[in-house]
């Protein structure tokens, strides 16, 4: 299955309408770039939710019982990768959206780059270059934001992936 960001929308009205209260969630991956119409549609549904709100998405998406794969990711983590405190005041409202128990906001694109580098599967590839040319992301700014964050300054693997994605690029 995928999703467009009408899909995406109707899901989260779905969610919202179980919520007490309003919360808080950022989109990550392939859902902030459909979000951010770096890319059409996306396979699976990523969110990273500030710890205040987690048990709240979890608690209506129990209830909802969506019939397909949610990855919720706890405060600052993104798949394996945990960002600095500042993610959410680098993200991005999303905008013209109905909602008015959520906040739904879409990681910044450079944090989308360095979390799918942190992973870096031929997909993930593809979105980081779509994503540097879409916002205009330069090399340095991948680095730079790379080393404000310590989990991934002394990852072998981060390392090794953004190595070679750099060099792959430069031949580009």
């Amino acid at each position: 299955m995928s999703f467009d960001n009408t899909k995406l929308l109707d899901f989260l009205d779905e969610i919202e309408k179980e919520l007490t209260r309003k919360i808080v969630v950022v989109a990550v991956g392939g859902t902030a770039m459909t979000l951010l119409k770096a890319k059409p549609s996306t396979i699976d549904v990523d969110f990273t939710i500030p710890d205040p709100y987690y048990d709240d998405f979890q608690i209506a998406k129990e209830i909802v019982q969506p019939g397909f794969q949610v990855d919720a990711y706890h405060h600052c983590m993104v798949f394996i990768t945990s960002l600095p405190e500042d993610y959410v005041k680098r993200s991005t409202p999303v905008q013209k959206t109905k909602l008015k128990k959520i906040k739904l906001m879409t990681l910044h694109p450079v944090d989308i780059i360095v979390t799918k580098i942190a992973r870096l599967d031929e997909s993930d590839e593809q979105d980081i270059e779509s994503c540097m040319k879409k916002f205009k992301i330069t090399k340095n700014q991948i680095v730079k934001r790379a080393r404000q964050i310590p989990s991934l300054v002394h990852d072998k693997t981060f390392q090794t992936n953004l190595k070679n994605f750099l060099k792959k690029s430069s031949k580009t």
